[in-house]
């Protein structure tokens, strides 16, 4: 299931925050760019063609502020920026990441192979697993064709 507007606004009302103008911007971005990974930079350079006054600054604060409202989730890649996309509660899988040290794409794949040892791990520790990321590192296909040649 895909969030839409409605459904982050109802978010919003369910935490009793209000839907400013810049939030709404801001995550209408990571509605219309669903597949992608999106950086403050990313945002930044999305947003500010239709809404220039919304500055860098602005920016940072409200995606720190969703992450911490869990309508975003925060993700490090290890390139020195942080990553967000919308945080999607009503899905079941948890989604892990491919992501390609050359060129820097991320792939998202789904797989519930790690569900298994997630319980076992939790049951042997005697510890709540709450959630997990999973990122595998490499070369996609268009750089490893690059790097074996």
């Amino acid at each position: 299931m895909t969030m839409n507007m409605n459904d982050l606004r109802n978010m919003f009302r369910e935490r009793q925050y209000k839907m400013t103008s810049q939030r709404q911007t801001i995550l209408q971005a990571f509605i219309d760019n669903p597949a992608q990974h999106l950086s403050a930079e990313d945002i930044y350079g999305i947003v500010r063609k239709e809404s220039s006054e919304l500055g860098l600054a602005t920016v940072y604060r409200t995606l720190e502020l969703l992450s911490e409202l869990e309508v975003l989730q925060k993700i490090d890649f290890g390139d020195g920026r942080h990553r967000y996309e919308i945080n999607e509660t009503s899905s079941l899988h948890h989604h892990h990441h491919l992501i390609c040290v050359l060129c820097g794409k991320v792939k998202e794949f789904e797989d519930d192979l790690l569900e298994t040892l997630e319980n076992a791990v939790a049951l042997k520790s005697n510890f709540k697993i709450i959630d997990h990321q999973l990122k595998f590192y490499g070369y996609c296909s268009e750089c490893r064709d690059k790097v074996e040649s």
